[in-house]
């Protein structure tokens, strides 16, 4: 199929994002504003402006929305906190829906807030994020496992987002992850895309997105070495795409490997939204194509397109169709 066919088939496809969804703060200081506190003597950040956008689980639902998927939710677990109010009118503002998310008083909402030198343009200050060390309360896993039970087959396309890495881990506990994979068997047509910082290998009957790293360190503590097969067959999935940076994506399927090239960019604004535009890009791709190598290609695409700018960019159709040369 063309960059163009498959981007006519997106307003028909529905998609959810499950699991840690994220606020990004995107917090622009002045270094000439660090006078030093009169009451500690400690120097300011002295904080001009700030802008407020989806992360983490939030950033995949951002680019299908930017792709113009058809419906796009979240389902996740929010504070009762003004972080809560910032991230869900950051979503709501880009048409995602935002029924399906948890508030919780005994939750902060999952936040990053990266500090921006105005001067240079440049993240060059320690990141504050707000995380949980605590276990999800049993009382809001079981309103997050309802949710899922109740509209995840209403869905084309499952997302998972399990970001957190602290070891007690976010939203994705092991009840959910039990959850996913009775979904994922009782729907074997239904795309289910896991992607998982520091437990891809716990998350079975899946298609999985791990990054290389992310592929060998799961593999390394499996099995001593790096076996992506073996790891394919240890979470029963049909498909690995082992995100490789600039050099493209490794598909791994039973039997065999196949690496699709990346777009070259010469000089990327900003790669943190790389893993997430692939995956809003390719898992969509692949249930409107049904090849693993189509998806690969315009999920390459559209990452090739988000890198090129500073946060957790986007890519529209029309610059996605400018890409291909269509």
């Amino acid at each position: 199929m063309t960059t163009a066919q498959i981007l006519e088939g997106f307003p028909a496809r529905s998609a959810l994002v499950v699991g840690d969804i994220c606020l990004d703060r995107w917090c622009t200081y002045d270094p000439g504003m660090a006078e030093p506190s009169r009451e500690t003597g400690i120097p300011r950040v002295g904080i001009v402006s700030t802008e407020a956008t989806p992360g983490a689980g939030g950033s995949v639902a951002n680019n299908l929305a930017a792709l113009g998927i058809g419906r796009a939710a979240v389902l996740g677990v929010l504070g009762r906190d003004g972080y809560a109010y910032e991230l869900t009118q950051a979503l709501n503002v880009r048409g995602i829906l935002t029924d399906l998310l948890v508030r919780a008083e005994e939750v902060p909402t999952f936040t990053y807030s990266k500090l921006i030198n105005a001067r240079t343009g440049a993240e060059d200050l320690p990141r504050v994020d707000f995380i949980n060390i605590h276990p999800l309360p049993e009382s809001v896993e079981q309103e997050v496992l309802g949710y899922l039970g109740e509209f995840a087959t209403t869905f084309d396309v499952i997302f998972v987002s399990d970001q957190a890495d602290t070891k007690c881990g976010g939203v994705v506990t092991t009840s959910v992850r039990a959850l996913l994979e009775k979904i994922a068997e009782a729907n074997p047509g239904k795309i289910m895309w896991a992607d998982s910082r520091i437990r891809v290998e716990r998350f079975r009957k899946m298609i999985l997105k791990p990054n290389e790293r992310e592929a060998n360190a799961a593999s390394i503590a499996l099995f001593g070495g790096v076996d992506y097969q073996r790891l394919r067959a240890y979470a029963d999935s049909k498909l690995i795409f082992v995100t490789k940076g600039p050099e493209g994506v490794l598909i791994v399927e039973d039997g065999t490997q196949t690496l699709v090239p990346g777009r070259p960019v010469e000089e990327p604004a900003d790669i943190s939204s790389a893993g997430d535009s692939f995956s809003a890009g390719a898992a969509v791709a692949l249930a409107i194509t049904g090849s693993p190598v189509e998806a690969a290609r315009f999920g390459n695409l559209v990452a090739s397109i988000a890198v090129t700018k500073r946060g957790t960019g986007v890519a529209t159709p029309a610059e996605v169709l400018a890409a291909a040369g269509e």
